[in-house]
Protein backbone atom coordinates (compact mmCIF):
# COMPACT_ATOMS: atom_id res chain seq x y z
CA UNK A 1 0.00 0.00 0.00
CA UNK A 2 3.02 2.42 1.05
CA UNK A 3 4.55 1.59 -2.73
CA UNK A 4 1.47 2.71 -4.32
CA UNK A 5 1.29 6.05 -2.53
CA UNK A 6 4.93 6.75 -3.01
CA UNK A 7 4.80 5.96 -6.60
CA UNK A 8 1.56 8.55 -7.07
CA UNK A 9 3.35 10.82 -5.03
CA UNK A 10 6.28 10.62 -7.87
CA UNK A 11 4.01 10.82 -10.68
CA UNK A 12 2.01 13.72 -9.19
CA UNK A 13 5.85 15.42 -9.02
CA UNK A 14 7.03 14.69 -12.14
CA UNK A 15 3.95 16.39 -13.95
CA UNK A 16 4.43 19.32 -11.89
CA UNK A 17 8.01 19.18 -12.62
CA UNK A 18 7.71 18.98 -16.72
CA UNK A 19 4.70 21.31 -16.67
CA UNK A 20 7.68 24.07 -15.49
CA UNK A 21 10.27 22.89 -17.36
CA UNK A 22 10.13 25.11 -20.05
CA UNK A 23 12.63 28.43 -19.00
CA UNK A 24 12.73 30.67 -21.94
CA UNK A 25 11.59 31.43 -25.69
CA UNK A 26 11.80 33.66 -28.67
CA UNK A 27 8.75 35.05 -30.67
CA UNK A 28 8.20 36.60 -34.05
CA UNK A 29 4.84 38.93 -34.34
CA UNK A 30 3.33 37.84 -37.40
CA UNK A 31 1.23 40.97 -37.73
CA UNK A 32 4.26 43.16 -37.89
CA UNK A 33 6.10 40.61 -40.19
CA UNK A 34 2.89 41.22 -42.08
CA UNK A 35 4.02 45.36 -42.04
CA UNK A 36 7.83 44.72 -43.14
CA UNK A 37 8.83 45.10 -39.72
CA UNK A 38 11.68 43.38 -38.12
CA UNK A 39 10.79 42.57 -35.23
CA UNK A 40 11.79 39.77 -32.37
CA UNK A 41 10.66 38.90 -28.55
CA UNK A 42 12.50 37.34 -25.51
CA UNK A 43 10.47 35.35 -23.12
CA UNK A 44 12.09 34.55 -19.78
CA UNK A 45 10.47 32.73 -16.84
CA UNK A 46 10.81 33.87 -13.39
CA UNK A 47 8.54 31.90 -11.47
CA UNK A 48 6.10 29.19 -11.82
CA UNK A 49 3.01 31.93 -13.24
CA UNK A 50 5.03 34.85 -14.19
CA UNK A 51 7.19 35.42 -16.86
CA UNK A 52 9.00 38.74 -18.63
CA UNK A 53 8.58 39.49 -22.51
CA UNK A 54 10.68 42.00 -23.59
CA UNK A 55 9.71 42.76 -27.59
CA UNK A 56 11.53 45.00 -30.18
CA UNK A 57 10.22 46.27 -33.39
CA UNK A 58 12.04 48.12 -36.13
CA UNK A 59 11.51 49.32 -39.40
CA UNK A 60 13.44 51.70 -41.48
CA UNK A 61 12.99 50.94 -45.06
CA UNK A 62 11.53 52.86 -47.55
CA UNK A 63 8.30 52.69 -48.72
CA UNK A 64 6.51 53.02 -52.48
CA UNK A 65 4.38 56.29 -53.35
CA UNK A 66 5.98 58.96 -51.01
CA UNK A 67 4.82 56.87 -47.72
CA UNK A 68 7.02 56.86 -44.71
CA UNK A 69 6.70 54.08 -41.73
CA UNK A 70 9.86 54.63 -40.31
CA UNK A 71 9.91 53.15 -36.56
CA UNK A 72 11.29 51.57 -34.05
CA UNK A 73 9.90 50.36 -30.57
CA UNK A 74 10.99 48.54 -27.23
CA UNK A 75 8.10 46.65 -25.19
CA UNK A 76 8.90 45.00 -22.31
CA UNK A 77 5.55 43.25 -20.05
CA UNK A 78 5.38 41.30 -17.13
CA UNK A 79 2.59 38.42 -17.31
CA UNK A 80 0.89 36.36 -15.26
CA UNK A 81 -0.08 32.98 -15.97
CA UNK A 82 -3.92 31.56 -15.00
CA UNK A 83 -2.24 28.34 -15.26
CA UNK A 84 0.72 27.75 -16.06
CA UNK A 85 3.60 29.88 -17.61
CA UNK A 86 3.88 29.32 -21.45
CA UNK A 87 0.52 27.98 -21.79
CA UNK A 88 -3.36 29.03 -21.68
CA UNK A 89 -4.34 32.42 -20.42
CA UNK A 90 -2.29 35.16 -19.44
CA UNK A 91 -2.85 38.70 -18.40
CA UNK A 92 0.29 41.50 -18.72
CA UNK A 93 0.94 44.51 -18.07
CA UNK A 94 3.24 46.48 -20.81
CA UNK A 95 5.76 49.98 -21.48
CA UNK A 96 6.35 50.92 -24.77
CA UNK A 97 8.79 53.71 -26.14
CA UNK A 98 10.47 54.54 -29.25
CA UNK A 99 10.57 56.93 -32.25
CA UNK A 100 8.81 57.19 -35.33
CA UNK A 101 9.14 59.19 -38.88
CA UNK A 102 5.44 58.42 -40.37
CA UNK A 103 3.61 59.75 -42.93
CA UNK A 104 1.78 59.44 -46.86
CA UNK A 105 -0.26 56.65 -45.48
CA UNK A 106 -3.61 57.08 -47.00
CA UNK A 107 -6.00 56.02 -43.72
CA UNK A 108 -9.71 56.73 -42.22
CA UNK A 109 -9.54 55.57 -39.15
CA UNK A 110 -10.72 58.26 -36.06
CA UNK A 111 -10.62 57.20 -32.58
CA UNK A 112 -12.17 58.87 -29.48
CA UNK A 113 -9.55 61.89 -29.17
CA UNK A 114 -6.96 60.37 -32.01
CA UNK A 115 -7.99 61.00 -35.91
CA UNK A 116 -4.89 58.97 -37.62
CA UNK A 117 -6.27 60.33 -40.79
CA UNK A 118 -3.89 63.31 -40.62
CA UNK A 119 -1.24 60.64 -41.79
CA UNK A 120 -2.83 60.85 -45.23
CA UNK A 121 -1.35 64.58 -45.90
CA UNK A 122 1.34 65.23 -43.40
CA UNK A 123 4.33 63.56 -41.82
CA UNK A 124 5.08 63.21 -38.01
CA UNK A 125 8.54 62.60 -36.54
CA UNK A 126 9.04 62.64 -33.07
CA UNK A 127 9.25 59.68 -29.98
CA UNK A 128 6.50 58.24 -27.68
CA UNK A 129 5.97 56.44 -24.47
CA UNK A 130 3.44 54.65 -22.96
CA UNK A 131 1.89 52.18 -20.39
CA UNK A 132 -0.83 49.68 -21.35
CA UNK A 133 -2.67 46.36 -19.95
CA UNK A 134 -2.53 43.21 -22.20
CA UNK A 135 -4.76 39.92 -21.91
CA UNK A 136 -3.71 36.93 -24.16
CA UNK A 137 -3.66 33.08 -24.79
CA UNK A 138 -1.07 30.85 -25.98
CA UNK A 139 -1.74 27.56 -27.73
CA UNK A 140 0.42 24.54 -27.24
CA UNK A 141 1.58 23.09 -30.77
CA UNK A 142 4.56 20.69 -29.84
CA UNK A 143 7.13 20.67 -27.54
CA UNK A 144 8.88 23.56 -28.46
CA UNK A 145 6.49 25.25 -30.53
CA UNK A 146 3.69 27.92 -29.17
CA UNK A 147 0.84 30.21 -31.10
CA UNK A 148 -0.08 33.35 -29.00
CA UNK A 149 -2.49 35.89 -29.37
CA UNK A 150 -2.83 38.98 -27.36
CA UNK A 151 -4.11 42.34 -27.77
CA UNK A 152 -3.63 45.39 -25.03
CA UNK A 153 -4.76 48.66 -24.28
CA UNK A 154 -3.15 51.97 -22.46
CA UNK A 155 -2.05 55.71 -23.25
CA UNK A 156 0.77 56.75 -25.16
CA UNK A 157 2.55 59.92 -24.68
CA UNK A 158 4.19 61.48 -28.05
CA UNK A 159 6.02 64.13 -28.90
CA UNK A 160 6.73 65.23 -32.64
CA UNK A 161 7.31 67.87 -35.15
CA UNK A 162 4.86 68.20 -38.26
CA UNK A 163 5.94 68.13 -41.89
CA UNK A 164 3.77 68.89 -45.08
CA UNK A 165 4.14 65.94 -46.51
CA UNK A 166 6.17 62.32 -46.13
CA UNK A 167 9.48 63.72 -48.35
CA UNK A 168 9.40 67.17 -47.29
CA UNK A 169 11.36 69.01 -44.99
CA UNK A 170 9.88 72.40 -43.99
CA UNK A 171 8.43 72.28 -40.87
CA UNK A 172 4.91 73.13 -39.90
CA UNK A 173 4.88 73.24 -36.18
CA UNK A 174 7.79 71.84 -33.34
CA UNK A 175 7.63 69.96 -30.49
CA UNK A 176 3.95 68.97 -30.60
CA UNK A 177 2.34 66.87 -28.30
CA UNK A 178 -0.53 64.38 -27.87
CA UNK A 179 -1.82 61.84 -25.63
CA UNK A 180 -3.15 58.68 -27.25
CA UNK A 181 -5.68 56.46 -25.42
CA UNK A 182 -6.25 52.79 -27.22
CA UNK A 183 -4.83 49.71 -28.52
CA UNK A 184 -1.32 49.40 -27.33
CA UNK A 185 -0.16 46.09 -28.33
CA UNK A 186 -1.39 43.70 -30.94
CA UNK A 187 0.39 40.13 -31.53
CA UNK A 188 -0.42 37.23 -32.84
CA UNK A 189 2.81 35.41 -32.55
CA UNK A 190 5.14 32.12 -33.42
CA UNK A 191 7.03 30.88 -30.26
CA UNK A 192 9.98 28.65 -30.26
CA UNK A 193 10.39 27.35 -26.57
CA UNK A 194 13.80 26.45 -24.73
Amino acid sequence: MKFGKVVTLLAAMSLCVSAFGQKAAIKTNILYDATATVNLGVEIGLAPRWTLDISGNYNGWTMPKEMKWKHWLVQPEARWWFCERFAGHFIGIHALGGQCNVGGIRNNIKLPGSDFSVLSDRRYQGWFAGLGAAYGHSWILGRHWNFEAELGLGWIHARYDVFPCAVCGTKLASDRAHNYFGPTKAAISLVYLF
